[in-house]
């Protein structure tokens, strides 16, 4: 039954994806011109990817700590990561963010599309030419008052223990002082494995959302800090 519950719920996301592309296309279309940022169809984004997680009964979804975020404030936000659920829940938040993601999700027909149109940030993992370049775009995305969100353990936990984070979103942070929200996720690991593309029955996915911090001059105390809230609520 799990093989099948997944064969259905893929298939909606790549019909559904077929669907709202065009939509996200029309939207870009007609906001680019006055909407530098992609704010529109980043929420429309929000939507498109939280139908998933709204439609499918077998996750149910909390969030906590929204009244933590200024709509107007610019921030960087770093969660920590332990599936491709992640991405689906933290749209949820339905606040304006640039995402900072993985090349090759980039060239998914649909919703890589949407991605490139959204001005989200490409990264190609081990190649430090990419890793200079999404470093100067983030920088150039804060400096134009968008967010950042980024996950700085740099992949997914294949045993939903927080690992080691990586400096980037801090340096950023720190050079940038724009404010730092660590952001908690629970749950969904148990949902949708790292190695997989089975779901796993039902399952109760929270997001914490923690208070914002200043990142201060210090990169390292940044991320010790910001990992230290996270691991207070996940463990």
């Amino acid at each position: 039954m799990r093989q099948v519950g997944s064969l259905v719920f893929w298939a909606f996301v790549v019909l559904s994806s077929a669907v709202l592309f065009p939509v996200a296309l029309i939207i870009w279309a007609v906001t680019a011109p006055f909407d530098r940022r992609r704010r529109a169809l980043h929420l429309f984004t929000c939507f498109w990817a939280s139908l998933y997680t709204w439609l499918n009964p077998a996750w149910r979804v909390t969030i906590h700590g929204r009244e933590h975020l200024d709509r107007d404030a610019t921030y960087v936000y770093v969660a920590n990561h332990l599936s491709l659920l992640d991405i689906l829940v933290l749209f949820r938040l339905f606040v304006d963010f640039k995402w900072v993601s993985k090349a090759e999700i980039f060239k998914v027909p649909g919703v890589g599309w949407n991605m490139t149109l959204n001005r989200y940030i490409p990264l190609q993992r081990g190649n430090r030419d990419s890793v200079v370049k999404m470093m100067a775009q983030c920088e150039q995305a804060l400096a134009q008052g968008s967010s950042l969100m980024m996950f700085p353990e740099g992949t997914r936990s294949a045993t939903g223990e927080l690992k080691a984070f990586k400096t980037g979103a801090f340096e950023l942070a720190v050079a940038a002082q724009v404010p730092i929200v660590p952001i908690a996720i629970e749950g969904t690991n148990d949902a949708l494995p790292k190695h997989g593309f089975v779901l796993r029955g039902r399952h109760r996915i929270t997001v914490t959302v923690l208070p914002p911090f200043q990142p201060g001059d210090s990169v390292e105390a940044a991320t010790a800090q910001a990992r230290e809230r996270i691991a207070g609520v996940v463990g």
